[in-house]
């Protein structure tokens, strides 16, 4: 259950390095690791913000 949590956690980031034909794993997950932050960033901050 933890590995399908962590799957959907990452799995922005997984899309978005296939659609640039960058493999996810190929640089430590630099790339993907940008890329989740980029989504999951302002999804967290409107969270944070909504409850304060």
């Amino acid at each position: 259950m933890l590995i399908k949590l962590v799957n959907a956690f990452l799995w922005p980031g997984t899309l978005l390095c296939k659609q640039f034909n960058i493999d996810p794993e190929s640089d430590m997950g630099l790339m993907r690791s940008f890329f989740n932050f980029l989504i999951w960033l302002p999804i967290g901050l409107i969270v944070a913000f909504a409850f304060v």
